[in-house]
């Protein structure tokens, strides 16, 4: 197990208020419309601090490491392309694993995938590059698997090409990484109506989600991580929630919920 708590400062989970999907949507809608925090800025963030808890969870040092990305269409896979550079630029060896095609991707994530494609960065889509066959191999192989594929605006239970790659993931018994919470896992119940990760560690953003700690919440997160968005506190306070400041040691903290 990598030394964590030596790594990043550690913080209480109960002095953090957890926010519910809705909140959590006003919070991103307020950061674009009031503060002008565009999209792309949030998802640099989010996967700048996703590869650095990868670096944590494998005890350091990502050269040589073989990273799988599984990412989504939406913002959450935006976040796992923009980690997929990152881990690159570190010295792992990087796949990504698209569970749509470009062309269905949010506009936000389609330009963080052309930067990768710029670099040379593998790039494939699970059901229409990859047979069965050739995922199982694929994911076997790697030291780590990034779990981009759903955020905190879905309720449901996975489906399409998504639950396909979802399942993949999860047979492989690769350790996994997951960003804002396991894919599959319901924001703010934790419940876990479909096919569902299991993580080694979660990094959430900006604020934590109920889901993670209800439920099937904490047996699926693992380590749980906080990442600093850089949202100003008055965002908060405007909508009434109350956060004080969880990053004044670092821009990512550990969530100790042992009380």
């Amino acid at each position: 197990m990598p030394a964590t708590s030596t790594a990043v400062p550690v913080l209480r989970a109960s002095d953090v208020p957890a926010v519910t999907s809705a909140q959590m949507a006003d919070v991103d809608r307020s950061a674009i419309e009031d503060y002008g925090v565009t999209l792309l800025q949030m998802m640099e963030q989010a996967g700048s601090h996703l590869a650095d808890v990868v670096r944590l969870e494998v005890g350091g040092d990502l050269q040589g490491t073989r990273v799988v990305v599984a990412a989504g269409p939406g913002n959450n896979g935006g976040g796992g392309l923009v980690a997929a550079r990152h881990l690159a630029n570190r010295g792992a060896h990087v796949r990504v694993v698209l569970a749509r095609p470009a062309l269905r991707l949010h506009e936000a994530a389609r330009h963080h995938l052309a930067t990768l494609i710029a670099m040379g960065t593998d790039c494939c889509v699970a059901t229409y590059d990859l047979d069965d066959g050739d995922l199982e191999h694929l994911l076997a192989r790697a030291d780590i698997v990034v779990d981009a594929l759903l955020g905190y605006r879905v309720r449901d239970a996975p489906r399409g090409e998504t639950e396909r790659l979802i399942g993949f993931v999860v047979r492989s018994g690769r350790p996994v990484v997951s960003l804002d919470l396991p894919s599959g896992l319901d924001p703010d119940t934790g419940a876990a109506p479909g096919m569902t990760i299991r993580a080694l560690a979660t990094l959430t953003l900006a604020l934590p989600k109920p889901g993670l700690f209800t439920g099937q919440g904490p047996e699926r997160a693992g380590r749980i991580y906080l990442g600093d968005l850089g949202l100003p506190e008055a965002l908060y306070t405007a909508l009434g929630i109350s956060v004080g400041q969880p990053f004044s040691g670092g821009r990512i903290v550990l969530l100790d919920r042992t009380e």
